[in-house]
């Protein structure tokens, strides 16, 4: 496996604002000769949550290695938080689904295979490029490579959707510092239109987090704009379940990050991912 950092504002050239991150790690397959050397493969980018206050280390290798292991080349997105704010955050997951694009033939990619998941905050900032893929931000910002962000596919995962009475107070306090008209702007199941990714969303009834009514929210936006989807919400299971086993749990957290009962979803997401084309080309 071939793991790489990359600078997403080194490479498209953008100045950087202090305290930026911006940082995409690749883990890439090894293309063996004796069978696999003109493999192509599909490629997903994970986007961890933390409220746009820190990012969880729990939603990122963990969870690429998991879908490395299911046939995909896996990037994680390390974007920038508080004090940084919209549209900071928009323009760095649009620059790490432009990369992955530009950089299929590098990285052994289809580069029409290119999904998406999100946890929590992570999840809302994937709603975003989901939805918002061809706002002026982006645009101005990408310009003709604007036509490379949205992805293929999108899992959103406990995800913050809703801006309104459900929302994550934090995670719209941290992005949008109290500017009440962007803070409607960015109420993702708003944004929903006939042109989003197909998507598979997840979530538990008992998350008293981000409650699970921003997953409900999500689904019927889709069922109204006509999007294929794919909804499971889980009877129990507190907030940030990450892979639900001891791989993302802590000696502090064992007792309620360990949900055996909602650890399916992982398997149901890369079914539902193959039944979408997701598949290695030989």
């Amino acid at each position: 496996m071939t793991i790489e950092n990359v600078d997403l504002y080194s490479y498209f050239g953008f100045p950087k604002p202090q305290g930026a991150a911006g940082i995409l790690t690749a883990y890439a397959h090894y293309q063996a000769p004796e069978h696999c050397a003109d493999r192509k493969r599909p490629a997903i980018l994970v986007i961890p949550g933390g409220a746009y206050a820190f990012v969880s280390d729990r939603e990122k290798e963990p969870i690429a290695l998991k879908y490395v292991n299911a046939g995909f080349n896996a990037f994680t997105l390390t974007y920038s938080i508080k004090p940084l704010s919209f549209p900071t955050q928009l323009i760095e997951g649009a620059m790490a689904m432009a990369y992955i694009r530009e950089n299929a033939d590098k990285y052994n990619l289809l580069p029409d295979k290119v999904a998406a998941i999100g946890f929590s905050a992570g999840g809302h900032l994937l709603g975003m490029i989901s939805t918002m893929f061809n706002c002026p931000e982006i645009t101005a910002a990408l310009k003709d490579k604007a036509s490379l962000v949205k992805p293929d596919a999108a899992i959103f995962s406990y995800a913050v959707i809703t801006s309104g009475e459900k929302t994550h107070a934090g995670s719209m306090l941290n992005l949008c510092r109290g500017d009440s008209e962007l803070i409607s702007r960015v109420s993702i199941e708003n944004n929903v239109t006939a042109f989003a990714p197909p998507a598979f969303i997840w979530a538990t009834a008992t998350d008293t987090s981000v409650p699970c009514e921003n997953s409900l929210l999500l689904a019927s936006a889709y069922k109204k704009a006509g999007v294929p989807f794919e909804l499971h919400l889980f009877a129990n299971g507190c907030h940030g379940l990450a892979l639900c086993d001891e791989e993302t749990a802590s000696p502090t957290s064992k007792s309620y990050l360990i949900e055996k009962s909602v650890k399916p979803w992982l398997d149901l997401s890369v079914t539902w991912l193959y039944a979408q084309g997701f598949r290695i080309k030989l």
